[in-house]
């Protein structure tokens, strides 16, 4: 059902899940528990990587359009990052959960044990979690 969130858009991870879920949103097809997280978290760090409003993409992912011409909206509102910073994001994103300096430790291992993966030594990231919790990884 989502989009996973190391498929990329632009070089860049994490934005067609994104784009995505507020799709399924918006047609009133996105599940209840994801509902309340919608904007937060990493959605909310790729809209400020990017530089542009969450809400005003939500109209524009809404108003509808391609992926790509969501993606080039964005880098017209907000800004266009480098390959280097692309790079960053991207390393940034994947090994977010691992070894984080800024949360505290326990805080992905407590969010695992919430959905019922708590046992789960191979979960080392958030984008494992997600890998795991939709299927597409045993």
């Amino acid at each position: 059902m989502f989009v996973s969130p190391y498929q990329k858009l632009g070089g860049l991870v994490w934005i067609p899940r994104m784009l995505g879920k507020i799709r399924l949103q918006t047609r009133g097809q996105l599940p209840a528990d994801y509902l309340p997280y919608m904007g937060l978290g990493f959605d909310r760090r790729c809209v400020r990587f990017l530089g542009v409003d969450y809400g005003a993409l939500v109209g524009r992912v809404a108003a509808g359009g391609t992926d790509e011409e969501i993606l080039e909206w964005c880098f017209s509102m907000g800004r266009r990052p480098t390959e280097s910073e692309i790079h960053v994001w991207n390393e940034y994103m994947i090994k977010r959960g691992w070894r984080d300096t800024d949360a505290s430790p326990h805080e992905l291992q407590e969010y695992k044990e919430k959905y019922g993966l708590g046992d789960r030594s191979d979960v080392l990231t958030y984008f494992d979690f997600y890998e795991v919790d939709e299927g597409r990884r045993p």
